[in-house]
C-alpha cells in the first residue's frame, strides 16, 4: 500500500509518501512559510535530487494541492495518478483520554480533535487543518489519525496524576498525557526485535532527544511512565524548553519581572533550556563546540542536560523493577557520542557496560554496551512517519472494504 504521510504544523508540512510492502519512503518533503509569498516545498524523491519550489502558498488546502502536484510530477514525481494515494496518515499530536490507539478519521472523530483544542491549542488545530484540506483534494481517500500521545494514554494513575486536587483533574483532564509517542512505540519495539526477544518480556528505558526530548518507561511493551506532563514543557530541559522546575519559580520570575502570563509561556517554552542556561544556543552541536572552546556556561547546560536524563534512568528502572535496554533516538540521542558518554558513565552499579570504542563507531541501529553488559544500550534513529503509514495500513485493511478504499 502507497501511504502519504503528513505532519502539518501551523506554518509548515512535512511530508512522506511510502511503500508500505518495502518500508521506504518513495519521495519525502515539506512545505514551510505557509500564509507567505515566498513559501517553499523542498522534494526529495527516492535516488533523485532534491528540488526547491518557492512562489506564494496561502493556506493549508493550497500546500496540500502543491504537495500532491509535486508527487504527480512528470519530472520529479513517483505516482501518475491521485488514487496511487491509497491512504493518507496525519500525525495528530493530542488525542487526550479519548483515543488510545491510531483511528479512522470520520465526522466524530473530527469532532474529538476539536473539543481537545484546549489541551494542544498551538499543535491540534493546523492538524485539523491539514485533515480537512487533504479531504478538499483526496476527498475519496481514507485518511486516518495517529496521536502522539496514544502510546502513553494507558498509564497507570500513580504515573499521570498531580498532587493537585482530583476535581481539577475530572473538571480539567489536568493529567500527564506524554508526547514523542510514536517515537517511543517504534524504538522499543525495534530494540526488543534486534536483540530476539519478545518486547511482553523486556524493561525498556527509551531517551528521544531533538529539540524536545522525553522519555519512556516501556514495561512489557506498554508505556508506564514518561517525563513530558500536561504538556510538552515537563521533564528534561531541552532546547528552548525549561523542563522540571519549581512551580513557585516562575511565580517568582512573573512578580519580579512583571511578566504576563502570555510573556511567561515564551519564557519557558522558548527561552529557556539549553539555549537559556549556555545564553549561546539550543543546538547540542554548537554546545559542545562551545565546551571545547573552554565556555563554562555551556558546560553548565551540557551537564545539567545529561545528569536529569541519567536521573530517569535511574528512576523508571525503580518503577519497573530493573532495566533491560537503554535506547537512545532523536537528533542528539543518534548523532551526540559525548551525550551517550555522560549519560553512561559510572552506570555499571545498573548493569550497564558502556564501550566506548562502539559508542564512537556507530552506523545506523548499534549496540554501544559491551557483549557481557547486563543492561543493552543501543542507538536506534527513529521512524514515526514509518509507523504511522504502517497503522494506516492496518486500520484501512481491517475496517474498510476494498470498494470504500478506492
Amino acid at each position: 500500500m502507497k501511504i502519504l504521510v503528513l505532519n502539518c504544523g501551523s506554518s509548515s508540512i512535512k511530508y512522506q509518501f511510502i511503500d508500505t510492502e518495502n518500508r521506504v519512503a518513495l519521495a519525502k518533503g515539506m512545505v514551510e512559510r505557509i500564509g507567505m509569498s515566498s513559501a517553499v516545498l523542498t522534494h526529495q524523491p527516492l535516488n533523485k535530487e532534491k528540488i526547491r519550489i518557492v512562489g506564494e502558498i496561502l493556506d493549508h488546502s493550497i500546500a496540500i494541492e502543491y504537495v500532491i502536484a509535486v508527487l504527480l510530477s512528470p519530472n520529479h514525481g513517483v505516482i501518475k495518478d491521485k488514487k496511487e494515494i491509497d491512504a493518507v496518515g496525519h500525525r495528530v499530536v493530542h488525542g487526550g483520554e479519548t483515543f488510545s490507539g491510531s483511528v479512522l478519521i470520520t465526522d466524530q472523530v473530527m469532532n474529538a480533535l476539536k473539543d481537545n483544542i484546549e489541551l494542544a491549542p498551538l499543535h491540534n488545530p493546523p492538524n485539523i487543518k491539514g485533515i480537512q484540506a487533504t479531504k478538499d483534494h483526496l476527498p475519496a481517500t481514507p485518511q486516518c489519525g495517529v496521536f502522539d500521545t496514544a502510546f502513553h494514554v494507558k498509564m497507570p494513575p500513580r504515573a499521570y496524576l498531580y498532587g493537585i486536587p482530583y476535581e481539577l483533574y475530572k473538571k480539567y483532564k489536568i493529567r500527564r498525557y506524554g508526547f514523542h509517542g510514536t517515537s517511543h512505540r517504534y524504538v522499543s519495539e525495534r530494540a526488543a526485535a534486534l536483540i530476539g526477544r519478545p518486547i511482553e518480556e523486556l524493561r525498556i528505558v527509551t531517551a528521544h532527544l531533538g529539540n524536545g526530548c522525553s522519555m519512556a518507561a516501556v514495561d512489557h511493551g506498554k508505556s508506564v511512565d514518561t517525563t513530558m506532563g500536561f504538556t510538552p514543557l515537563e521533564g528534561l530541559i531541552m532546547g528552548t524548553r525549561s523542563g522540571d522546575m519549581d512551580p513557585s519559580v516562575i511565580l517568582y520570575i512573573m512578580a519580579k519581572e512583571g511578566l504576563s502570563l502570555s510573556e511567561a509561556n515564551t519564557l519557558l517554552n522558548k527561552h529557556s533550556g539549553l539555549i537559556g542556561i549556555s545564553g549561546e544556543s539550543s543546538d547540542m552541536r554548537e554546545i559542545e563546540s562551545a565546551i571545547a572552546e573552554g565556555n563554562k556556561k555551556a558546560k553548565y547546560a551540557f551537564d545539567v542536560f545529561t545528569y536529569k536524563i541519567k536521573k530517569y534512568v535511574g528512576a523508571y528502572a525503580a518503577a519497573m523493577g530493573g532495566l533491560d535496554m537503554l535506547v537512545f533516538t532523536g537528533g542528539i540521542g543518534e548523532n551526540s557520542t559525548l551525550v551517550r558518554k555522560d549519560v553512561c558513565a559510572n552506570m555499571e552499579f545498573l548493569g550497564i557496560k558502556y564501550d566506548e570504542n562502539l559508542n564512537n563507531n556507530v552506523l545506523d541501529e548499534c549496540e554501544i554496551t559491551a557483549p557481557d553488559s547486563k543492561v543493552k544500550v543501543l542507538r536506534i534513529p527513529t521512524n514515526e512517519e514509518l509507523v504511522i503509514a504502517l497503522d494506516t495500513e492496518q486500520i484501512v485493511n481491517e475496517q474498510l472494504t476494498p470498494e470504500q478504499v478506492k
